[in-house]
């Protein structure tokens, strides 16, 4: 197999056109295959020197962590969490294992907590105390925006006695070669800009049968609060990555390809191929069709549904972030994908569409 560069440019120009219209302030593509980077652009007012806040992309990070420390034997997915984070096991929360945490199974997907109190771990502690369940764990699947990946980031700091960022460096991103991107980053993320008009209710209960959307804390100015240093500073673990698209397709190379043996490969098998969550979606009635951290493309023509475009193979993981931030990476064609844009869109058909189109795109740049 080799790379298509028609269609790596016909990825290029899509990337482009939205900018180029005047909706996207900016955006940026990165396109890698086999271990390199192929194709790297940037549109609009950013360079290819520019981070921006990539949100729940950010997730697999943290994850990445987590999988290092179940291959060194410090996690087991199968524990409860309070047998490493005692004060977690309240208002029957006790029950909770650490695998429905990963699997957003776990029922407490909107328990509050602001990034400067999750800074410490005093503070995360003290609300973890407070919050109560939804529902009983274990029995559906909503989609933990932050509070999931704090109980985490409490989980590496517990086993290791190190800072989660810290962790996430040392055990992620300088194994993978890349560069800090949680917390402490010395680059200021390209400023983040509300764009675009909401979609109608008709519209909404064209695509999606309901004719508003359900509220949930990914609110615009959950979302635009990134712009502030000191939010960025924080390194919020479930979606305060700042970074290029460049650094999310070559996440996805080492998620691909291991390099330097920097997981253990039996867990890394198991988090690229293991879906131990089908639950659907409670919006889309899609199953959500999550393994240990990733997202599996799957094999039942609901890729796009997933954030992949239409073309990936069924074995493709990757996940995404709000505001059309896209991360994944193929282990058929061994294409991964990064894209970024600070232009937070108010029309979620429109993020919706440009996103399976890009990935769509991308997932046909290697030759057969």
């Amino acid at each position: 197999m080799g790379i298509d560069q028609a269609a790596v440019q016909k990825l290029l120009d899509r990337a482009q056109r939205e900018v180029d219209e005047g909706l996207l302030p900016a955006s940026q593509v990165a396109l890698a295959y086999q271990g390199e980077l192929v194709a790297f652009e940037t549109y609009g007012d950013a360079t290819n020197d520019t981070r921006f806040i990539v949100y729940s992309a950010t997730k697999t990070f943290v994850a990445g962590a987590m999988w290092a420390l179940i291959g060194d034997g410090l996690v087991d997915p199968m524990h409860l969490v309070t047998d490493y984070i005692p004060e977690f096991g309240t208002n029957g929360k006790e029950i909770i294992t650490v695998e429905q945490v990963m699997l957003h199974t776990s029922g407490f997907p909107s328990a509050p907590l602001s990034g400067p109190v999750g800074d410490t771990s005093a503070g995360r502690t003290e609300a973890f105390a407070k919050w109560r369940l939804n529902w009983q764990p274990g029995t559906r699947f909503e989609y933990h925006p932050s509070s999931a990946h704090w109980v985490l980031a409490e989980i590496i700091e517990r086993v290791t006695d190190v800072d989660y960022r810290t962790v996430v460096q040392d055990r992620v991103t300088t194994p993978a070669g890349l560069p800090r991107v949680l917390g402490d980053v010395p680059h200021v993320a390209a400023e983040l800009i509300l764009v675009g008009e909401q979609a109608s209710p008709d519209e909404l209960e064209a695509a999606f049968g309901v004719r508003e959307l359900p509220v949930t804390e990914v609110t615009d100015d959950a979302l635009m609060g990134f712009n502030r240093p000191e939010v960025q500073r924080v390194g919020i673990p479930g979606g305060g990555g700042v970074m290029r698209a460049a650094d999310l397709a070559m996440y996805y190379q080492a998620v691909l390809h291991n390099p330097a043996g920097m997981w253990n490969a039996d867990v890394l098998h198991d988090v690229k191929t293991n879906v131990r969550n089908r639950l659907p979606d409670l919006l889309t009635g899609v199953k959500s069709n999550r393994t240990l951290g990733l997202v599996q493309a799957g094999d039942d023509g609901k890729s796009n549904y997933r954030g992949m475009g239409r073309t990936v193979s069924p074995l493709t993981v990757g996940h995404n972030g709000a505001k059309g931030q896209i991360a994944w990476g193929d282990p058929v064609s061994g294409l991964s994908l990064g894209y970024c844009t600070n232009g937070l869109d108010e029309n979620v058909l429109r993020e919706s569409r440009r996103t399976t189109a890009i990935g769509s795109i991308a997932g046909v740049c290697a030759t057969s």
